[in-house]
Protein backbone atom coordinates (compact mmCIF):
# COMPACT_ATOMS: atom_id res chain seq x y z
CA UNK A 1 0.00 0.00 0.00
CA UNK A 2 2.68 2.19 1.00
CA UNK A 3 4.47 1.85 -2.35
CA UNK A 4 1.18 3.00 -4.37
CA UNK A 5 0.75 5.71 -2.53
CA UNK A 6 4.41 7.26 -3.37
CA UNK A 7 3.82 6.20 -6.58
CA UNK A 8 0.20 8.07 -6.79
CA UNK A 9 1.82 10.92 -4.62
CA UNK A 10 4.61 11.28 -7.60
CA UNK A 11 1.97 11.08 -10.22
CA UNK A 12 -0.10 14.04 -8.67
CA UNK A 13 3.09 16.43 -8.21
CA UNK A 14 3.71 15.95 -11.51
CA UNK A 15 0.62 15.96 -13.40
CA UNK A 16 -2.08 17.93 -11.08
CA UNK A 17 -3.89 15.58 -9.02
CA UNK A 18 -7.36 17.23 -10.47
CA UNK A 19 -6.32 16.69 -14.47
CA UNK A 20 -4.31 13.46 -13.62
CA UNK A 21 -7.78 11.33 -13.88
CA UNK A 22 -8.41 12.04 -17.62
CA UNK A 23 -4.46 11.83 -18.23
CA UNK A 24 -3.45 9.13 -20.51
CA UNK A 25 0.14 9.47 -19.65
CA UNK A 26 -1.31 9.11 -15.86
CA UNK A 27 -3.37 6.13 -17.00
CA UNK A 28 -0.53 4.01 -18.40
CA UNK A 29 2.25 5.51 -15.39
CA UNK A 30 -0.10 3.78 -13.24
CA UNK A 31 -0.73 0.36 -14.79
CA UNK A 32 -0.19 -2.27 -12.49
CA UNK A 33 2.58 -3.28 -15.50
CA UNK A 34 5.83 -4.15 -13.23
CA UNK A 35 8.64 -3.33 -16.55
CA UNK A 36 6.35 0.45 -16.46
CA UNK A 37 6.27 0.80 -12.55
CA UNK A 38 10.17 -0.22 -12.35
CA UNK A 39 10.98 2.72 -14.01
CA UNK A 40 7.87 4.76 -13.31
CA UNK A 41 8.02 4.66 -9.79
CA UNK A 42 11.43 6.29 -9.82
CA UNK A 43 11.20 8.92 -12.40
CA UNK A 44 14.50 11.41 -11.36
CA UNK A 45 16.70 7.96 -11.17
CA UNK A 46 15.63 7.19 -14.82
CA UNK A 47 15.76 10.75 -15.53
CA UNK A 48 12.42 9.70 -17.22
CA UNK A 49 10.41 12.00 -19.88
CA UNK A 50 7.62 11.39 -22.14
CA UNK A 51 5.68 13.19 -24.15
CA UNK A 52 2.28 11.46 -25.76
CA UNK A 53 0.01 13.40 -28.20
CA UNK A 54 -3.47 12.23 -28.92
CA UNK A 55 -4.82 12.76 -32.47
CA UNK A 56 -8.40 13.40 -33.38
CA UNK A 57 -9.33 14.18 -36.62
CA UNK A 58 -12.53 16.13 -37.75
CA UNK A 59 -14.89 15.64 -40.72
CA UNK A 60 -13.49 18.22 -42.53
CA UNK A 61 -10.48 17.39 -42.71
CA UNK A 62 -8.77 19.25 -39.37
CA UNK A 63 -6.34 17.30 -36.90
CA UNK A 64 -6.46 18.02 -33.30
CA UNK A 65 -3.27 17.94 -31.68
CA UNK A 66 -3.31 17.09 -27.83
CA UNK A 67 -0.18 16.88 -25.92
CA UNK A 68 0.45 15.51 -22.50
CA UNK A 69 3.97 15.31 -20.57
CA UNK A 70 5.72 14.08 -18.24
CA UNK A 71 8.28 15.11 -16.18
CA UNK A 72 9.51 16.88 -19.08
CA UNK A 73 11.96 19.49 -18.29
CA UNK A 74 14.17 21.01 -21.20
CA UNK A 75 16.50 22.86 -18.86
CA UNK A 76 17.26 19.01 -17.90
CA UNK A 77 19.75 18.01 -20.38
CA UNK A 78 20.03 14.11 -21.86
CA UNK A 79 22.38 13.31 -24.74
CA UNK A 80 19.98 12.88 -27.93
CA UNK A 81 22.77 10.01 -29.44
CA UNK A 82 21.13 9.35 -32.82
CA UNK A 83 17.54 11.39 -33.06
CA UNK A 84 19.32 14.38 -33.97
CA UNK A 85 19.48 12.25 -37.66
CA UNK A 86 15.91 13.16 -37.77
CA UNK A 87 16.48 17.68 -37.90
CA UNK A 88 19.53 16.80 -39.88
CA UNK A 89 17.76 14.36 -42.15
CA UNK A 90 14.84 16.70 -43.27
CA UNK A 91 16.62 19.84 -43.30
CA UNK A 92 19.10 18.43 -45.65
CA UNK A 93 16.27 17.73 -48.14
CA UNK A 94 15.02 20.74 -47.54
CA UNK A 95 18.58 22.34 -48.61
CA UNK A 96 18.38 19.75 -51.13
CA UNK A 97 14.76 20.88 -51.95
CA UNK A 98 15.95 24.50 -53.05
CA UNK A 99 18.83 23.39 -55.34
CA UNK A 100 17.74 23.57 -58.91
CA UNK A 101 18.96 20.32 -61.04
CA UNK A 102 19.37 17.87 -58.38
CA UNK A 103 17.21 15.68 -56.71
CA UNK A 104 17.55 12.75 -53.84
CA UNK A 105 18.86 10.57 -56.96
CA UNK A 106 21.82 12.92 -57.54
CA UNK A 107 24.73 11.20 -56.61
CA UNK A 108 27.57 12.91 -54.82
CA UNK A 109 31.06 12.35 -52.99
CA UNK A 110 31.83 14.10 -49.67
CA UNK A 111 35.30 15.64 -49.58
CA UNK A 112 38.52 13.66 -50.87
CA UNK A 113 36.49 10.39 -51.13
CA UNK A 114 35.34 8.92 -54.04
CA UNK A 115 33.16 6.89 -53.04
CA UNK A 116 29.66 7.91 -54.67
CA UNK A 117 26.29 7.78 -52.48
CA UNK A 118 22.79 9.62 -53.08
CA UNK A 119 20.19 11.32 -50.65
CA UNK A 120 17.99 8.43 -51.26
CA UNK A 121 20.34 6.27 -50.35
CA UNK A 122 21.51 7.99 -46.97
CA UNK A 123 17.97 8.28 -46.30
CA UNK A 124 17.23 4.70 -46.23
CA UNK A 125 20.90 3.64 -44.55
CA UNK A 126 19.36 6.62 -41.38
CA UNK A 127 16.41 4.97 -40.86
CA UNK A 128 16.74 1.44 -41.60
CA UNK A 129 19.78 1.15 -39.21
CA UNK A 130 20.66 4.15 -37.87
CA UNK A 131 23.91 4.66 -40.12
CA UNK A 132 26.12 7.20 -38.54
CA UNK A 133 28.00 7.67 -41.59
CA UNK A 134 24.68 8.31 -44.21
CA UNK A 135 24.15 10.83 -41.47
CA UNK A 136 27.67 13.00 -41.13
CA UNK A 137 27.29 13.57 -45.36
CA UNK A 138 24.53 15.85 -44.19
CA UNK A 139 25.95 17.22 -41.72
CA UNK A 140 28.76 18.15 -44.18
CA UNK A 141 26.70 19.32 -46.34
CA UNK A 142 24.59 22.29 -43.99
CA UNK A 143 27.11 22.38 -40.92
CA UNK A 144 25.73 23.15 -37.32
CA UNK A 145 26.05 27.01 -37.96
CA UNK A 146 22.95 25.90 -40.42
CA UNK A 147 21.41 23.78 -38.97
CA UNK A 148 20.52 25.24 -35.73
CA UNK A 149 20.02 28.47 -37.49
CA UNK A 150 17.01 26.42 -39.29
CA UNK A 151 15.73 25.17 -36.78
CA UNK A 152 15.39 28.26 -34.86
CA UNK A 153 14.01 29.90 -37.59
CA UNK A 154 10.83 27.43 -37.48
CA UNK A 155 10.22 28.13 -33.73
CA UNK A 156 12.55 25.30 -32.51
CA UNK A 157 14.82 27.19 -30.24
CA UNK A 158 15.61 24.88 -27.42
CA UNK A 159 18.43 23.05 -29.63
CA UNK A 160 21.74 22.99 -30.98
CA UNK A 161 23.67 20.47 -32.96
CA UNK A 162 27.04 20.89 -32.40
CA UNK A 163 29.19 17.77 -33.59
CA UNK A 164 29.40 14.32 -36.17
CA UNK A 165 28.51 11.05 -34.64
CA UNK A 166 31.27 8.28 -33.91
CA UNK A 167 33.73 10.73 -36.61
CA UNK A 168 37.20 11.89 -36.32
CA UNK A 169 37.55 15.08 -35.17
CA UNK A 170 33.90 15.09 -34.69
CA UNK A 171 33.27 18.69 -33.27
CA UNK A 172 35.84 20.37 -35.99
CA UNK A 173 34.28 24.13 -37.11
CA UNK A 174 34.96 23.24 -40.87
CA UNK A 175 32.94 20.70 -43.09
CA UNK A 176 34.19 19.26 -46.22
CA UNK A 177 32.81 20.28 -49.20
CA UNK A 178 30.25 17.73 -51.54
CA UNK A 179 30.55 17.85 -55.31
CA UNK A 180 27.36 16.64 -56.88
CA UNK A 181 27.21 14.48 -60.71
CA UNK A 182 24.02 16.00 -62.71
CA UNK A 183 23.20 13.30 -65.36
CA UNK A 184 24.10 15.62 -67.97
CA UNK A 185 28.00 15.10 -67.05
CA UNK A 186 27.99 18.78 -65.05
CA UNK A 187 29.42 18.92 -61.89
CA UNK A 188 28.36 20.95 -58.74
CA UNK A 189 30.28 21.84 -55.43
CA UNK A 190 29.02 23.05 -52.41
CA UNK A 191 31.59 24.50 -50.74
CA UNK A 192 32.79 24.25 -46.92
CA UNK A 193 31.98 26.40 -44.47
CA UNK A 194 33.84 27.47 -41.16
CA UNK A 195 31.43 27.17 -38.07
CA UNK A 196 31.18 29.07 -34.78
CA UNK A 197 32.74 28.06 -32.24
CA UNK A 198 31.34 25.10 -29.93
CA UNK A 199 30.25 26.81 -25.97
CA UNK A 200 29.38 25.19 -23.32
CA UNK A 201 25.64 24.81 -22.59
CA UNK A 202 24.27 26.24 -19.14
CA UNK A 203 21.62 23.53 -18.31
CA UNK A 204 20.79 21.22 -15.46
CA UNK A 205 22.92 17.37 -15.32
CA UNK A 206 25.35 18.35 -18.52
CA UNK A 207 27.72 16.62 -15.95
CA UNK A 208 27.01 13.08 -15.17
CA UNK A 209 28.07 10.01 -13.02
CA UNK A 210 31.05 9.72 -10.96
CA UNK A 211 33.44 8.12 -14.09
CA UNK A 212 33.88 7.72 -17.17
CA UNK A 213 36.37 6.05 -20.07
CA UNK A 214 38.39 7.99 -22.14
CA UNK A 215 40.94 6.18 -24.28
CA UNK A 216 40.75 2.95 -22.34
CA UNK A 217 41.23 4.64 -19.17
CA UNK A 218 38.74 5.28 -16.36
CA UNK A 219 38.58 9.10 -14.93
CA UNK A 220 37.20 8.70 -11.87
CA UNK A 221 35.22 12.43 -12.03
CA UNK A 222 31.89 13.41 -14.00
CA UNK A 223 30.95 13.03 -17.51
CA UNK A 224 30.84 16.80 -18.95
CA UNK A 225 28.67 16.58 -22.12
CA UNK A 226 28.10 20.50 -22.05
CA UNK A 227 29.47 20.65 -25.27
CA UNK A 228 27.51 17.49 -27.35
CA UNK A 229 24.54 17.52 -28.78
CA UNK A 230 21.49 19.28 -27.61
CA UNK A 231 18.16 17.97 -28.22
CA UNK A 232 15.68 17.81 -25.96
CA UNK A 233 12.29 15.87 -26.01
CA UNK A 234 9.81 18.17 -26.52
CA UNK A 235 11.84 19.99 -29.70
CA UNK A 236 12.02 16.14 -30.82
CA UNK A 237 8.47 16.22 -30.68
CA UNK A 238 7.65 19.51 -32.13
CA UNK A 239 9.99 18.17 -35.27
CA UNK A 240 7.82 14.80 -35.57
CA UNK A 241 4.69 16.95 -35.83
CA UNK A 242 5.86 19.35 -38.29
CA UNK A 243 6.74 16.05 -40.44
CA UNK A 244 3.81 14.27 -39.99
CA UNK A 245 1.17 17.21 -39.73
CA UNK A 246 2.99 20.19 -41.70
CA UNK A 247 -0.46 21.64 -41.73
CA UNK A 248 -1.05 22.10 -37.92
CA UNK A 249 1.80 25.02 -38.01
CA UNK A 250 1.92 28.26 -40.13
CA UNK A 251 4.21 28.57 -43.28
CA UNK A 252 7.24 29.81 -41.10
CA UNK A 253 7.03 27.04 -38.94
CA UNK A 254 6.73 24.10 -41.81
CA UNK A 255 9.88 22.09 -43.43
CA UNK A 256 10.30 23.72 -46.96
CA UNK A 257 9.80 20.05 -48.61
CA UNK A 258 8.28 19.24 -51.92
CA UNK A 259 5.75 16.58 -51.88
CA UNK A 260 7.54 14.35 -53.38
CA UNK A 261 10.77 14.99 -50.71
CA UNK A 262 8.22 14.78 -47.80
CA UNK A 263 6.75 11.46 -48.95
CA UNK A 264 10.23 9.97 -49.45
CA UNK A 265 11.20 11.10 -46.05
CA UNK A 266 8.23 9.56 -44.69
CA UNK A 267 8.48 6.10 -46.16
CA UNK A 268 12.31 5.57 -45.24
CA UNK A 269 11.05 6.78 -41.56
CA UNK A 270 8.41 3.46 -41.42
CA UNK A 271 10.90 1.57 -43.67
CA UNK A 272 11.91 -1.67 -42.13
CA UNK A 273 15.43 -3.13 -42.58
CA UNK A 274 14.10 -6.28 -44.35
CA UNK A 275 12.55 -3.43 -47.02
CA UNK A 276 15.93 -1.77 -47.12
CA UNK A 277 18.05 -4.39 -48.32
CA UNK A 278 19.64 -5.55 -44.93
CA UNK A 279 19.83 -9.46 -43.79
CA UNK A 280 16.76 -9.74 -41.18
CA UNK A 281 18.64 -12.11 -38.94
CA UNK A 282 21.00 -9.07 -38.03
CA UNK A 283 18.62 -6.03 -38.69
CA UNK A 284 15.43 -7.72 -37.02
CA UNK A 285 11.78 -5.66 -37.77
CA UNK A 286 12.33 -3.43 -34.47
CA UNK A 287 16.31 -2.60 -34.35
CA UNK A 288 15.23 0.74 -34.62
CA UNK A 289 11.56 0.57 -33.43
CA UNK A 290 12.13 0.55 -29.60
CA UNK A 291 8.73 1.24 -28.63
CA UNK A 292 5.75 -1.53 -28.84
CA UNK A 293 7.93 -4.04 -29.97
CA UNK A 294 12.09 -3.63 -29.51
CA UNK A 295 11.84 -6.07 -26.47
CA UNK A 296 11.11 -8.67 -29.77
CA UNK A 297 12.70 -10.03 -32.66
CA UNK A 298 9.47 -11.30 -34.62
CA UNK A 299 7.94 -9.53 -37.67
CA UNK A 300 6.40 -6.45 -37.01
CA UNK A 301 2.23 -7.15 -38.25
CA UNK A 302 1.87 -5.10 -41.26
CA UNK A 303 -1.02 -2.89 -40.19
CA UNK A 304 1.11 -1.12 -37.79
CA UNK A 305 3.68 1.27 -39.08
CA UNK A 306 5.70 3.23 -37.20
CA UNK A 307 7.23 6.95 -38.23
CA UNK A 308 10.04 7.02 -36.26
CA UNK A 309 13.91 7.62 -34.91
CA UNK A 310 15.49 6.03 -32.18
CA UNK A 311 18.74 7.12 -30.28
CA UNK A 312 20.85 4.99 -27.89
CA UNK A 313 24.19 6.10 -26.42
CA UNK A 314 26.09 6.31 -23.13
CA UNK A 315 23.29 4.85 -21.44
CA UNK A 316 20.30 7.13 -22.74
CA UNK A 317 17.60 5.39 -25.16
CA UNK A 318 15.62 7.49 -26.91
CA UNK A 319 12.42 6.93 -29.33
CA UNK A 320 10.37 9.53 -30.91
CA UNK A 321 7.23 7.84 -32.96
CA UNK A 322 4.05 8.58 -34.84
CA UNK A 323 2.20 5.01 -34.88
CA UNK A 324 -0.18 4.52 -37.11
CA UNK A 325 -2.84 1.33 -37.65
CA UNK A 326 -5.15 1.85 -40.26
CA UNK A 327 -7.16 -1.29 -39.49
CA UNK A 328 -8.17 -0.84 -36.25
CA UNK A 329 -8.53 2.83 -37.03
CA UNK A 330 -5.21 4.33 -34.26
CA UNK A 331 -2.64 6.70 -34.66
CA UNK A 332 -0.99 8.75 -31.75
CA UNK A 333 2.51 9.87 -31.64
CA UNK A 334 4.84 9.32 -28.57
CA UNK A 335 8.34 10.49 -27.27
CA UNK A 336 10.28 9.13 -24.28
CA UNK A 337 13.74 9.00 -22.79
CA UNK A 338 15.39 7.90 -19.93
CA UNK A 339 18.46 6.55 -18.42
CA UNK A 340 19.76 2.94 -17.36
CA UNK A 341 23.47 3.42 -15.92
CA UNK A 342 23.39 1.51 -12.89
CA UNK A 343 27.17 1.74 -11.98
CA UNK A 344 27.15 5.47 -13.03
CA UNK A 345 30.18 5.00 -15.57
CA UNK A 346 29.77 5.91 -18.89
CA UNK A 347 31.57 5.31 -21.87
CA UNK A 348 31.77 1.71 -20.72
CA UNK A 349 29.21 -0.21 -22.60
CA UNK A 350 28.18 -1.50 -19.52
CA UNK A 351 24.49 -0.45 -19.54
CA UNK A 352 20.82 -1.62 -18.87
CA UNK A 353 19.35 -1.58 -22.14
CA UNK A 354 18.06 -5.08 -22.25
CA UNK A 355 17.30 -5.43 -18.66
CA UNK A 356 15.13 -2.13 -18.02
CA UNK A 357 15.30 0.06 -20.90
CA UNK A 358 14.05 -1.72 -24.21
CA UNK A 359 11.28 -3.73 -22.05
CA UNK A 360 10.18 -0.19 -20.75
CA UNK A 361 9.95 1.68 -24.30
CA UNK A 362 8.32 -1.67 -25.90
CA UNK A 363 5.67 -1.74 -22.86
CA UNK A 364 4.90 2.06 -22.95
CA UNK A 365 4.38 1.75 -26.95
CA UNK A 366 1.72 -0.86 -26.00
CA UNK A 367 0.29 0.12 -23.42
CA UNK A 368 -0.33 3.45 -25.36
CA UNK A 369 -1.75 0.99 -28.31
CA UNK A 370 -4.15 -0.35 -26.14
CA UNK A 371 -5.43 2.47 -24.88
CA UNK A 372 -6.13 3.91 -27.69
CA UNK A 373 -7.63 0.59 -29.13
CA UNK A 374 -10.26 0.55 -25.98
CA UNK A 375 -11.23 3.71 -26.87
CA UNK A 376 -12.38 2.77 -30.20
Amino acid sequence: MRKFLLSAFVLCFLFGCKSAKNNPLKQVLSSNSSVIKKVADHPDLYELQIIYTSIKRKNDGKVILKDYKYNVDASNYYYPASTVKLPIAVLALEKLNNIKGMDANTVFTVGNDTVKRSFSDNLRKIFAVSSNEASNDFYEFMGRDYINGKLKDKGLKQVRITHRLSAPNSGASETQNLTFYKKDGEEIIIPSVHDSKIMPLKLNKTLKGIGYYENGKLINSPMDFSKKNYLPLETLHGIMKRIVFPDNFSSKERFDLSPEKRELLLYNMQNLPKNAGYDPKEYYDSYCKFFMFGDTKDPIPSNIKIYNKVGDAYGTLIDCAYIIDDVNHIEFILSATLLVNKDQIFNDDNYEYNEIGIPFLAELGRAFYQLNLKKQ
